[in-house]
This record gives structure tokens, C-alpha cells and sequence, in this order.
């Protein structure tokens, strides 16, 4: 057993033992149903903490030879499957995290010489009895030991993409690096499965396609892969049960990632939850940020500073709520070939920042955890206007509680005055100004656009979630030049308040309008008080 040929299984061994442990063991049957064919070359790309190190340990215990690993899998999902007893400890294994070669090295001819040499030392002592033609050259190492055994290797790379992330402007090492990955993988029969993962895709550095045999599994296009990586709703709403914490707050701080199986009958929708962010809150027992500790904000505050093609515009409409149409196939997959704002748009949904609809074509901000983060980078910019907006909606929402129609008349105004992207044109600009506005509802709300109620759609619905029951539930409805009476009259004739009787006694009614005349808003809001049984 060697530190990088066939390595044990003492890490997923303490994944196994850890307080919170998700089994994600049917990977393994997915990885089962490529070896040895054309599509044994996979990888996987997610945002940091959403369990690619964990899945490369679990198929290392599985896969290696050197050890009976079944005390581990018996009682996992995969252990039911067909192809569990054939592949259970069949093969020689390598394990590599790239990161920890990158990390000592002085450039990137360094950090392969030491590669191969590492690899080398460990494959000479396993292989003690094969004659080889050259000990200092891997392919060829390989191919002597594959040509003696006729046993082909499991080679699995985390954090591939590693380099890229840290030689951003270094394409000649770029080319060095993924030349020297072809030559390893691409076309040998001493490959039973090359599995990668990374936080990049891997298709498009600039023109160089050196890796196009592998088949790729990313935040955009996840294939078959969307729920072995993150947590379920599922398996959240099992956490949350077993921890005594509540689902809905889960929910509202940590869902939205949105991966989309695409099948020949229909597509399948994948809500998967961050799980480092689970995991945290449920030892803790405290909702809160914890995906985004793991990094500094810099990264994503750098991205937004470009403002290639009115960036900064569409942060601030996916910050009230909306989103954003985007084209993800002009995307170089590296870090800094940006063309135009939609590969920087594509580039944060691979690191996580955003979420993507392949069905629409459209990226949103997925969660509050997520949504804080942007806040945080806005915070160290010179953009004033959009934090004196988030931090005033704190006010508004108290305003709004208090039935001040006047000063939520005014606070909308002040948000509309100071965003100046926010020029209205219809009543969906106007709803984009309300979410920005009431940015601070999000702490006790769950925000609905477009609810549907009684004989049509109310505009916006703030629906108080479980641990916040004492704040009341809110209809607004958006008028352009039609008066606020108009409004609330239009609440009341087609029935929206039907869909929320369980607030009996904690609704309010808030009409709004814009008049283009004068340039203002005005407010009404009324508490709606439901009948008694005895009333009706």
C-alpha cells in the first residue's frame, strides 16, 4: 500500500464515522456501468465543499485491491446493486490530488517531473517482479506492468483543474499540463476508468481541446450525476428531523441550486442543497454562512468589478429576485477569457455564485447563504446606492409593519431614486425596485412573485416561514397609473386572499402604485381580518 497506489481507505473510512454522514454509495454503480468501455473517462465539476473529495475517497475503498473494503459497503445503497460483488476490490488505484503536487512546486515542469517520479515509486515497489524499459518514464511503466498483469488501473485526479485556477495567465503551462494528461489517459488499455474532478469544466482552454474523450459533468449540464453530489431536499428534510432543526429555514438559506436532467420523456429537476453549509448548521444548531468561509470573497468581488456589458446591472436585478438570461456556450472554461458578460455570468455558476436553468436559459443568485455573499462584496465597493438600498430595507420592512403607507411610499422611492438602472418602463421594473427595496424580508419571508390565488396571480406575496409566525403575511399588488384603491380592490374581487386564510387576523394588503405624471409612489395597506365561523 503506497501514498498514492492503492492508499486505503481511512479517508472515507472517517467520512463513514464523521456525525453527518450522506450515502452517496450509487455513484459508485454509475462509475461500474463505464469500466472498461468507450465512456471511461469521466469528470465531475462542482463548487468547492460539495463533496467531490469525499466521492473520489468512497471509489478509492471501493475500487483497490489491496484490502477487503465490503464491512464499508455492505450496508450502503450500492451494496444492492448488481455490479457491486464483481468490481468490489478489483483493481490497482491511483489517487492523486493535484493541489498537493501544485503547491511545492516552482512551476509546472516541476510539479510533473514530481508527479511522475512519485507515481513511479510507488508502481516499482508494488510491481517489484516486471522488467521495465525505462523507470523514469510513466506511460511507459505502465504499459510494461499492464502488458505483464492484463489488470488495467482506476486513476482517480481531484482538484485537476487546480492549475488552471492558480496559472491564470500562463497558457504555455496550461498546454504543458494538459498535454502531459493526454499522453497519461487518453487511449490506454492501462485504463480501466480516469475519473477527474474539479471545479471547472475541462472542454475549452482557449483553442486547446487536449482532454475531449472525457465526459463531463458540470453545474450546467450534471447528467446522471445531479444528486450524488450535494444533499437532496430529501435527504435535508431527514437532517433537519433528526437535528430538531427547521426544514423551511434550510430551505431559505441553503436550496436553489437547480441541476436539470434532461431524458428523452421529460426533464428532471434536482434541488440540491450546499453540504458543507448543511452539515455546519445542523452541529452547530445555528443557521447561518458557512459555504462561503471556506473562500474570501474576492474572487467573486473581482468579477463583479469588470462590469463587462452592464455586469453590475444584472447583479442588482438577481439581487431583487430576478433572472438573467444568458448564453453559456461561449465560455472558454478558464478564468480569464471573458468575451462578454455571459462567460463571466457562466464562469459563477461553476463556482457556485449562480445557479442555471438549462430549460429557460437563465442564471439566478440561489439562496440567502449565497445572496449574502454578493452583499458582502457590494459592501467594499464604491457602490453606495445599492447598499444604502439593502440597508434601508430593514426600515421599510418595519414601516410596512407598522402600516405606514407614506413611508413605504417614500422608501420605495429612495430605492428607485438612488439604483439608477432601476428606470421603470413597465410594472415588472416596478417589482424589481420592491424586491431591492424589501431586500431585508428575506429574513422572515419566503417571497413569492406571481402567487397563485383565488382568479388569478398576485404580483408579490411575502409568506412568513414557521419560525417567524408572528410577523404577518403581505399581498402586494402593483398598479402603473391606475391609483393604490384600484389595487386593494383588485386584491379583494379576485379572491387572492383565499390562498391564505391560515393567517386569519395577520394579513395586510398593500397596494402600490407609480404615477409617471408626478414620478411618485404611493401606499395603502389595509389588515385584513378573516370572518369568524360565526360571522359567516
Amino acid at each position: 500500500m503506497g501514498s498514492y497506489l492503492n492508499p486505503g481507505s481511512k479517508g472515507f473510512r472517517e467520512s463513514i464515522n464523521s456525525s453527518i454522514y450522506v450515502d452517496k454509495s450509487l455513484l459508485i454503480e454509475k462509475m461500474n456501468a463505464v469500466v472498461d468501455t468507450r465512456q471511461k473517462y469521466v469528470c465531475v465539476s462542482r463548487p468547492r465543499r460539495f463533496g467531490k473529495s469525499m466521492a473520489a475517497d468512497m471509489l478509492a475503498a471501493y475500487y483497490e485491491r489491496e484490502g477487503d473494503s465490503s464491512s464499508l459497503f455492505d450496508k450502503l445503497a450500492v451494496s444492492k446493486a448488481e455490479s457491486y460483488r464483481k468490481y468490489l476490490n478489483q483493481y490497482d488505484v491511483i489517487k492523486i490530488n493535484m493541489q498537493e503536487f501544485l503547491s511545492v512546486s516552482r512551476n509546472v515542469g516541476d510539479m510533473l517531473s514530481m508527479f511522475s517520479k512519485y507515481i513511479i515509486f510507488d508502481l516499482k515497489e508494488r510491481f517489484a517482479d516486471v522488467d521495465f524499459r525505462d523507470e523514469t518514464n510513466l506511460i511507459q511503466v505502465m504499459k510494461d506492468i499492464f502488458s505483464r498483469t492484463k489488470s488495467p488501473f482506476i486513476i482517480l485526479i481531484d482538484e485537476w483543474d487546480c492549475l488552471f485556477r492558480e496559472y491564470q495567465q500562463d497558457q504555455n503551462a496550461q498546454k504543458q499540463y494538459l498535454d502531459f494528461l493526454r499522453a497519461w489517459l487518453k487511449d490506454k488499455d492501462y485504463v480501466a476508468l480516469a475519473y477527474m474532478t474539479g471545479i471547472l469544466p475541462i472542454k475549452k482552454y482557449g483553442t486547446h481541446s487536449a482532454l475531449n474523450m472525457f465526459t463531463e459533468y458540470s453545474m450546467a449540464d450534471p447528467g446522471n450525476l445531479a444528486e450524488d453530489f450535494g444533499f437532496t431536499e430529501n435527504e435535508v428534510k431527514i437532517l433537519c428531523e433528526a437535528y430538531k432543526m427547521s426544514f423551511e429555514e434550510a430551505k431559505a438559506w441553503y436550496d436553489g441550486y437547480q441541476l436539470i436532467t434532461h431524458g428523452e420523456d421529460k426533464d428532471v429537476r434536482h434541488s440540491m442543497y450546499s453540504p458543507k453549509s448543511v452539515v455546519e448548521a445542523m452541529l452547530r444548531h445555528r443557521f447561518g454562512t458557512y459555504w462561503n468561509q471556506t473562500e474570501t470573497y474576492e474572487a467573486l468581488k473581482i468579477y463583479i468589478q469588470m462590469d463587462i456589458d452592464g455586469l453590475k446591472n444584472e447583479v442588482v436585478r438577481m439581487l431583487a429576485g430576478e433572472s438573467v438570461r444568458i448564453n453559456i456556450g461561449t465560455f472558454s472554461n478558464d478564468m480569464t477569457t471573458f468575451a462578454a458578460k455571459d462567460d463571466v455570468l457562466t464562469l459563477l455558476v461553476h463556482l457556485g455564485y449562480l445557479t442555471y436553468n438549462s430549460i429557460h436559459g437563465t442564471v439566478t443568485i440561489p439562496n440567502r447563504e449565497v445572496s449574502q455573499e454578493y452583499v458582502n462584496v457590494i459592501s467594499t465597493m464604491d457602490w453606495h446606492e445599492v447598499m444604502d438600498a439593502v440597508e434601508s430595507s430593514r426600515k421599510l420592512l418595519e414601516s410596512l409593519w407598522a402600516m405606514d403607507g407614506k413611508a413605504v411610499a417614500e422608501g420605495i422611492s429612495r430605492a428607485h431614486e438612488e439604483i439608477s438602472i432601476l428606470q421603470y418602463n413597465d410594472e415588472n421594473s416596478l417589482s424589481c425596485t420592491i424586491h431591492l427595496a424589501f431586500y431585508f424580508a428575506r429574513e422572515y419571508y419566503t417571497i413569492v412573485r406571481e402567487f397563485p390565488s383565488g382568479k388569478g396571480f398576485a404580483d408579490i406575496c411575502f409568506l412568513p416561514r414557521r419560525l417567524h409566525g408572528d410577523k404577518p403575511a403581505v399581498i402586494i399588488e402593483l398598479k402603473w397609473d391606475k391609483g393604490v384603491l384600484g389595487a386593494i380592490a383588485q386584491v379583494k374581487e379576485r379572491g387572492y386572499v383565499n390562498a391564505l386564510k391560515d393567517y386569519q387576523g395577520n394579513l395586510l394588503l398593500v397596494g402600490v402604485d407609480y404615477n409617471r405624471k408626478t414620478k411618485t409612489h404611493s401606499c395603502v395597506i389595509e389588515k385584513l381580518q378573516f370572518p369568524t365561523e360565526k360571522e359567516t
